[in-house]
């Protein structure tokens, strides 16, 4: 009887486990970091985000079980129209969306009342396609047609999703930049693209950095400034990042090695958005530093595992999506965690099936899901690959 329903359960033990292990700290810690939230909007009921955010997990490993019985192959054919169809929902987002957090990220879904957020689509079906047209032109992967080609696709997504998200527009650009490296696009050209970024990204800092935002209120220009500022150390008042910075270092350096126990954090009552962005300074305080290094190498597993698909799969557009998918989520995870200790600036970046979230724990379950057939697929061709050798002596 178990090793029925363990059979259903199919590819890579150890991501099976990470998702486990993911979901369950992400209910503790939503559930112990909703309390002010509930009073403010749900008239006390401490249990009312709680129970969405159970309720979204159960849709998401639903989701998440569908896709990994699916044959990767058929993404391939899927990419480009979803594709599509995300570039066409994210130029709407910028003229319709509904805000969130202070930015038109999403759109709202008529009769059910609830929100999209395009971006996390977007990112998902980018990295497919991409992983697709490199996997399709391996044999000429060296000509300059397919490094501009990539790279169009790349910032028609990036410069869509900037406007309004530029830290996830910033981990997407580096995630497909990272996966043309590991699809072997010529080198020069990457190092173009590197350097080129880096030169562009200088200099958007600094004249950031000395423009005058007074008639820019209606943007997110005045917001992008007062991060790096605050970052950087050049403002020195009370403002929204610099609140955030030091009640999520005082939340970090209360946890200790073992931390407070689960929903005895303080900090969750003084730190903005403690179920989504800083949900990982609430972890550490309450789980100590153990609990924030299993949430780390839960991460560092995940992309250890889909680079042990890229050297098995026989296949080259299941290991670049396994390997892509695996380092958006990664990169988007470690992030999070650079902002919670105070090593990078305040970004608006959760922790996959950590944080509180609608959209982003669909996608996510889902980009688990084909990484989990990816690597299904890999183990049945390794095993007819044995029983092969075996019949033959």
């Amino acid at each position: 009887m178990n090793t029925r329903f363990t059979s259903q359960f199919k590819g890579d033990k150890w991501i099976w486990s990470i998702v486990v292990i993911l979901s369950l700290i992400g209910i503790l810690a939503v559930y112990s970091s909703t309390g002010a939230l509930a009073y403010s909007e749900q008239k006390g009921d401490t249990e009312w985000y709680f129970l969405r955010h159970t309720r979204f997990l159960l849709i998401g490993l639903v989701l998440l079980y569908i896709t990994h019985h699916i044959p990767f192959q058929y993404y391939a054919r899927i990419s480009q129209i979803f594709l599509l169809i995300s570039i066409g929902l994210l130029f709407s987002t910028l003229f319709i969306g509904t805000e969130l957090n202070n930015a038109t990220r999403v759109l709202p879904i008529p009769l059910l009342g609830i929100t999209f957020q395009p971006s996390d689509m977007a990112k998902l079906f980018l990295v497919m396609y991409i992983a697709r047209y490199l996997s399709k032109n391996q044999a000429e992967i060296d000509s300059p047609r397919v490094f501009w080609t990539t790279l169009t696709y790349i910032l028609v997504v990036v410069l869509l999703i900037a406007p309004e998200n530029l830290s996830t527009a910033l981990v997407v650009f580096l995630t497909c930049s990272l996966l043309m490296f590991i699809g072997r696009v010529n080198v020069k050209y990457l190092l173009f693209l590197l350097f080129s970024g880096l030169g562009l990204l200088s200099f958007f800092v600094v004249v950031l950095l000395n423009i005058n935002t007074a008639n820019l209120e209606n943007t997110r220009i005045p917001t992008w400034k007062q991060r790096i500022e605050t970052f950087t150390g050049r403002d020195k008042g009370e403002g929204e990042g610099n609140y955030q910075q030091l009640q999520s270092k005082i939340a970090v350096s209360s946890g200790g090695i073992l931390g407070k126990g689960p929903g005895n954090s303080t900090q969750r009552n003084y730190l903005p958005h403690s179920y989504s962005d800083f949900i990982y300074a609430i972890i550490i305080e309450e789980y100590g530093l153990l609990g924030g290094l299993l949430v780390m190498g839960c991460f560092l597993v995940l992309i250890f595992r889909c680079l042990k698909i890229v050297v098995e799969s026989p296949r080259a557009f299941g290991a670049l999506v396994a390997i892509g998918l695996g380092l958006s989520m990664g990169l988007q995870a470690f992030v999070n965690m650079g902002v919670a200790v105070g090593l990078l600036p305040v970004t608006g970046l959760t922790i996959p099936m950590v944080s509180m979230g609608g959209t982003s724990i669909f996608m996510n379950s889902i980009a688990f899901g084909i990484i989990l057939g990816i690597s299904k697929y890999t183990e049945e061709e390794k095993q007819k690959e044995k029983e092969g050798v075996l019949a033959g002596i």
